[in-house]
């Protein structure tokens, strides 16, 4: 069989770093990682130059504006890559016929549920960032003849997410570290998940060659603060932690309170997001093994 050729815009990126050497460990898969250096996904020109170079089978689209807060003010600029440059690259696929997957956020939904966000549930965003993803859904599949939607949540990974300055895990560990005081919002809840998780789902939907949306998160949900709690357990690290209300932290973006999301799709489930944490506390050395 003929190795699928795949392109992965933000390469570099949390999800995209794993999602690469996920596939590039696979015999039906040649992988191109493209950094926003090689080509920036809000240049038409630029991308179409790239699938002129490849002529990708497959396009996933990992290049986002993740900096919540910031893009309470810097709207233009979130817009101009989470949807602009989703619909430049849907284009772009259309034009050869290549499969195009988005990937997108929990941030698209409000949090009024109780209950975790599955695919049928109507998104309804409450900030910049949840809007201009949401955007970018609706511009890849406006775009792009054949599209994969995959929505993830509070990503965490070896790499760290660049536009934040690495993951939450990881803050909590310095934190804890350097002995400061670790104050942890206890009032939304969300499913973090593990982006190597993350990775290996997304390899399985694209050996399957599936369409449509998918949600795609470790199983379960907790609060910032439950999180912290068991990251403080299993690398023993001791320290006390306090949760607090997310309105003591004078965030700019508003939060959902609930952006747990479940899939409905049967096959598809990540672990359980306290086996995932245990998995990347060991791969970060946090943790010796896996018990």
């Amino acid at each position: 069989m003929v190795p699928q050729s795949i392109i992965v815009f933000g390469a570099t990126g949390q999800l995209g770093t794993d999602l690469v050497e996920v596939l590039r460990h696979e015999n039906n898969f040649e992988v191109f990682a493209v950094s926003h250096q090689d080509a920036d996904c809000t240049d038409r020109e630029a991308v179409r130059r790239m699938f002129a170079q490849v002529r990708p089978d497959i396009v996933v689209n990992c290049a986002a504006f993740v900096r919540v807060d910031e893009c309470e003010e810097r709207v233009d600029d979130a817009f101009r890559v989470n949807a602009v440059g989703a619909f430049n690259v849907a284009k772009a696929c259309a034009e050869i016929e290549a499969l195009c997957v988005f990937i997108s956020t929990d941030y698209v939904f409000d949090g009024a549920k109780d209950s975790p966000y599955a695919e049928s549930d109507i998104p309804n965003p409450i900030n910049v960032y949840g809007a201009s993803k949401l955007a970018g859904e609706y511009l890849t599949r406006l775009a792009a003849r054949r599209c994969l939607i995959v929505r993830t949540a509070s990503l965490f990974g070896k790499t760290g997410a660049r536009g934040k300055g690495g993951n939450f895990v990881e803050t909590i560990i310095k934190k804890a570290k350097a002995h400061e005081p670790i104050k942890v919002v206890n009032d939304i809840s969300m499913s973090p998940t593990y982006s190597r998780d993350a990775a290996n789902g997304l390899a399985a939907l694209l050996r399957n060659r599936a369409t449509g949306l998918f949600h795609m998160a470790n199983t379960g949900a907790c609060t910032w603060y439950a999180l912290a709690k068991a990251i403080s357990e299993f690398a023993d690290l001791g320290n006390a932690i306090h949760p607090v209300s997310s309105s003591e932290f004078g965030l700019r973006a508003a939060r959902p309170k609930n952006s747990a999301l479940i899939t409905e799709q049967t096959g598809f489930q990540l672990p359980p997001w306290k086996d995932a944490l245990k998995a990347y506390l060991v791969e970060k050395g946090h943790l010796r093994y896996f018990s």
